[in-house]
């Protein structure tokens, strides 16, 4: 803390006092910081820029699942999308509300289906970047989160260090005080920080973008597989579970003619059961640009049966944002074309 902080009060005093005013009370401005010193305030607004993002669009949904389109200071756009919270979604209950929060602007792993990696990974979020979408996402819906989500745009474990430190700051009493149980990180499948992660002591939930039950399904639509293969993949899994005692979820995007089959799902379950996951099924979000398609209500509703049977804890997370751009890195697409039509139009 610099010096000119210390008025009359220890650096420690004044740390806890500003921590308070930003998480716990979500003051808005540096100027709301009523009991901190007139030139102690007009220090932090001179020094210090209070803001590491601001609203660039709000798509609300039928559903009420509402996405923030953010500008960060540097220019770039990244998203978050707050969901009313289901009792089957990442362990959510009624009346609470999950945000899914970016940890990178762009991706660089490129699976196929997803709209984040189109135009490739820009750089990643810092801590104070990751934490804020949580507050601003408060003070612009005008609801408290609940639960957390890793699992916007960008790989979260690729960007371990500043996860790790934005997951401090919201897990502490004297930060968001969000309990880690209330966490989940969400990865296409980076063995190596997985069990990293596994040595962590908090007790995050993990789940597994897996997308395919096979290496040969898999690789064809997410090209980190074939730097982690399934053997290592689910075997990196398995000793996450061991420490944690956590049950695990596999998340599956279906996807029409490439990952929907019987086959697929039998495989799957045989995965599900060796880690004690459940699998949650998530029916592909159409991106502008690609050329994959959403499988009809049948085919999902069959995939289901088959897992189901196999008794592996099942849920098909319906048109949750389906009719606003949902999927990760669409609303930053869209603005991102938007502002290279101006640029052209003012050249």
């Amino acid at each position: 803390m610099p010096e000119e902080w210390n008025l009359g009060e220890g650096p420690d005093y004044r740390r806890k006092q500003i921590a308070e005013w930003i998480y716990r009370k979500r003051a808005a401005s540096i100027a709301e910081m009523s009991n901190l010193s007139a030139p102690l305030r007009r220090h932090l607004e001179t020094a210090y820029d209070f803001t590491a993002l601001k609203l660039a669009r709000l798509q609300g949904s039928g559903d009420t699942t509402r996405k923030l389109l953010w500008e960060l200071r540097s220019g770039d756009y990244v998203e978050s999308v707050l969901i009313p919270a289901s009792p089957d979604l990442f362990g959510g209950r009624s009346g609470r509300f999950t945000l899914c929060l970016s940890t990178q602007v762009g991706c660089a792993y490129g699976c196929k289906f997803c709209a984040s990696g189109l135009e490739g990974w820009k750089r990643d979020l810092t801590a104070g970047e990751i934490v804020a979408q949580i507050l601003e996402t408060e003070r612009t819906a005008n609801t408290r989160v609940n639960n957390l989500v890793f699992m916007g745009m960008g790989e979260p474990l690729a960007n371990y260090a500043n996860l790790m430190r934005s997951l401090h700051i919201i897990n502490a009493p004297w930060g968001a005080g969000i309990g880690a149980r209330h966490i989940t990180i969400s990865t296409s499948g980076l063995a190596p920080q997985i069990r990293e992660l596994a040595r962590q002591p908090l007790q995050i939930r993990l789940a597994l973008s897996l997308h395919g039950a096979t290496d040969e399904v898999r690789g064809q639509i997410m090209p980190v597989n074939r730097k982690y293969p399934l053997a290592e993949l689910l075997e990196a899994c398995a000793e996450y579970q061991e420490k944690k005692g956590k049950m695990m979820t596999l998340e599956y995007i279906l996807i029409d003619g490439v990952n929907d089959s019987a086959e697929q799902a039998e495989i799957l379950a045989r995965h599900a059961r060796r880690l004690r996951a459940k699998v949650n099924l998530i029916p592909y979000n159409t991106v502008e640009g690609l050329g994959w398609q959403r499988p009809g209500e049948f085919a999902i509703d069959r995939f289901a049966a088959v897992l189901r049977g196999a008794k592996v804890t099942t849920t098909v997370r319906r048109e949750k944002g389906h009719d606003i751009d949902a999927a990760c890195g669409q609303l930053r697409l869209k603005q991102l074309k938007t502002d290279a039509g101006a640029n052209r139009m003012d050249g």
